[in-house]
């Protein structure tokens, strides 16, 4: 009975656990004032339905277990997204589309990376059913800008890929052949790449600062098969250009298995590896595929990194504080901790402020 909790697992002590509340409630207010309202999925479902939403996705990541009253298998959701799908494609199938949905809720994974150990987050994110065009990323870029800028996250930058590039520009290439140039673009291995087809090379050049990027693109696309693509990047840059910093990697695919023709990483000063993730992919209905676009959050690394508000002012209130001088003080936004009797003091209840003579002083 030592307290230890499985590898993965931690708790949020305070302040931390009101910081990743004041930070949820931050992004999701900005959310809503967009038009996004807030859905609530349950945190497992039956396994078979979990995988199946989104294209290309798979529940490799989810921890599965035996429903004891229906017998079946259930998954514990390791992301939301194909949660918000499922609803959209059933429950809200006829909502006039665009659907615009938020969420915010805890997800396990299976099994952590090594750059995130954690198994167990809270993952925040706006999704946009209905639409993936120039006009809808764009918005989505900039409600994910605005909501981590509400929520005081400095230093944001957001790396942009084209997930679908190379099957774009390689229809006829066999899978097989397809995969090993996909592994070898994602590795940036010059060799291998060169010893597949070495027409792909400058695309390993294109990465870095966007606006130097996309000019390699734009070289290296002799043919304008890439025109419209790289235009439609290019708008959706502009939407948050001079707020935070802009880069290109174009065969990044590492975390964008169902995404589509866009996709970006969240990145914030200080905070190692992605913040959030986003872009366009398909939700698989009763009709068929259904365009959509949105974006997830993670709390934990701008908790970890110090980079979300945790901060206290918490007002002591001196043995036989009458009710309504508290219920005042609490109506001014102020955190008034009552003593419980003569002994109790401001240090003891962590308070900020002590009321003097009717007044809040620092402690």
């Amino acid at each position: 009975m030592n307290g230890l909790l499985p590898e993965g697992f931690h708790d949020r002590l305070p302040p931390l656990a009101d910081a990743a509340a004041t930070l949820e409630s931050r992004v999701l207010d900005v959310a809503r004032l967009h038009g996004y309202e807030r859905v609530d999925p349950p945190l497992a479902e039956f396994e078979e339905s979990l995988g199946q939403r989104l294209k290309a996705a798979s529940g490799k990541d989810a921890v599965r277990f035996t429903d004891p009253v229906s017998r079946r298998t259930l998954a514990i959701r390791p992301d939301i997204t194909a949660q918000v799908g499922r609803i959209a494609a059933t429950r809200m199938a006829h909502h006039p589309r665009p659907v615009r949905l938020s969420y915010a809720g805890p997800v396990l994974k299976l099994r952590a990376s090594e750059l995130r150990p954690e198994r167990a987050m809270r993952q925040i994110g706006c999704e946009l059913i209905g639409r993936d065009s120039i006009a809808a990323v764009r918005e989505i870029v900039t409600v994910a800008v605005a909501a981590l800028e509400a929520a005081g996250v400095p230093g944001l930058a957001i790396d942009f890929t084209l997930p679908d590039l190379v099957e774009q520009l390689a229809p006829a290439m066999a899978a097989e052949q397809l995969a090993q140039l996909r592994t070898a673009l994602d590795a940036k291995d010059a060799a291998s790449v060169a010893a597949i087809d070495p027409a792909f090379l400058p695309l390993i050049e294109a990465a870095g600062p966007f606006d130097a990027a996309i000019a390699r693109l734009r070289a290296h696309d002799k043919s304008g098969a890439l025109t419209s693509r790289l235009d439609g990047l290019e708008a959706v840059a502009q939407a948050v250009a001079g707020k935070v910093a802009l880069t290109l990697d174009p065969t990044e695919r590492h975390g964008f298995e169902y995404q589509s023709w866009i996709g970006f990483s969240l990145f914030a000063r200080g905070v190692r590896g992605e913040i959030g993730r986003g872009g366009s992919y398909s939700v698989l209905g009763a009709q068929g595929e259904e365009p959509a676009v949105g974006f997830s959050l993670y709390a934990d690394p701008l908790l970890d990194a110090g980079l979300a508000p945790a901060e206290r002012r918490r007002l002591f209130l001196p043995f036989g504080t009458d009710a309504d001088t508290a219920a005042h003080w609490r109506s001014e936004g102020w955190v008034a901790v009552a003593a419980l009797d003569p002994e109790d003091s401001a240090q003891a209840q962590l308070c900020t402020h002590v009321l003097t003579n009717g007044e809040p002083c620092r402690a």
